[in-house]
């Protein structure tokens, strides 16, 4: 992909691999659009707005929100006159026992990490319609291939994203868009921060960046996967009888 001037809406830039994310793409010469609730008194994405003046345009937008999404995202669209790309990056994440187990959190993780993703399609899939042409990427998780102990609340919501990105895609591929997930492990994030146990293969927020980054540009395969060891475990948890893969996670709680 050539990338001088492409345009790109990411969804949840304020921070951990959305912020290094934004950072690769305005080195790459990117028209990028950042949203998140509050872009506008970010220190780090006000530094970039000072550097790249007229290739970043900052949007506050709560994805949880739906009265003004109609609004937020033809601001986006018109931005730079349209978009080449729509990249949803939000997430929110509460380690939770049964033991703490609180209604209003479960609800927050699936209205980020579910519906405002679908908030956002519902109206920005009628502007790549009419434009004919695009690129959709949606940041998931590795936890889609099998629900770990107090980690459902962010991965339910997550799977759930990726069932329904299976289900459109047929359907957007025949208008020409491509619709592409990213499954990756542990980054080392402020959401990460929160986990007590030791996370296998934690990367770098910039690292992970990278590795987006050449997908958006160089891959168009509907999955992009990483990192290997843990993809493979917990790939084979989600193949293996249920009354072994779920002892193997009985044992995680030791």
């Amino acid at each position: 992909m050539e990338t001088s001037n492409k345009k790109i809406w990411l969804v949840g830039g304020s921070s951990g691999i959305g912020l290094e994310l934004s950072k690769i793409l305005l080195k790459n010469s990117f028209k990028l659009i950042v949203s998140s609730r509050e872009t506008n008194k970010n220190i780090e994405l006000l530094k970039l707005k000072e550097e790249y003046k007229e290739n970043l345009y900052l949007l506050d937008f709560d994805v949880s929100n739906n009265e003004d999404t109609n609004k937020k995202v033809k601001e986006a669209w018109e931005a730079f006159d349209g978009l080449d790309i729509w990249f949803y990056n939000a997430g929110a994440y509460e380690v939770m026992d049964m033991k703490a187990w609180d209604y209003n959190k479960f609800a927050q993780m699936n209205s980020i990490n579910y519906l405002g993703a679908v908030n956002i399609m519902t109206e920005v899939s009628k502007y790549f319609l009419q434009q004919k042409r695009g690129k959709w990427v949606w940041n998931l998780s590795l936890s889609t291939y099998f629900g770990l102990p107090k980690g459902g609340g962010y991965s339910a919501p997550k799977t759930a994203l990726l069932n329904l990105a299976q289900s459109i895609y047929p359907e957007l591929k025949q208008e020409n868009i491509d619709l592409q997930i990213i499954n990756h492990g542990f980054v080392k994030t402020r959401l990460t921060s929160k986990n007590s146990f030791e996370m296998p293969q934690l990367m770098e927020a910039d690292f992970a960046a990278q590795e987006i980054y050449k997908a958006i540009v160089k891959d168009n395969s509907f999955e992009i996967r990483f990192p290997t060891k843990l993809r493979l475990f917990l790939q084979f948890l989600s193949i293996i009888p249920y009354k072994f893969s779920l002892a193997i996670t009985k044992r995680m709680l030791k």
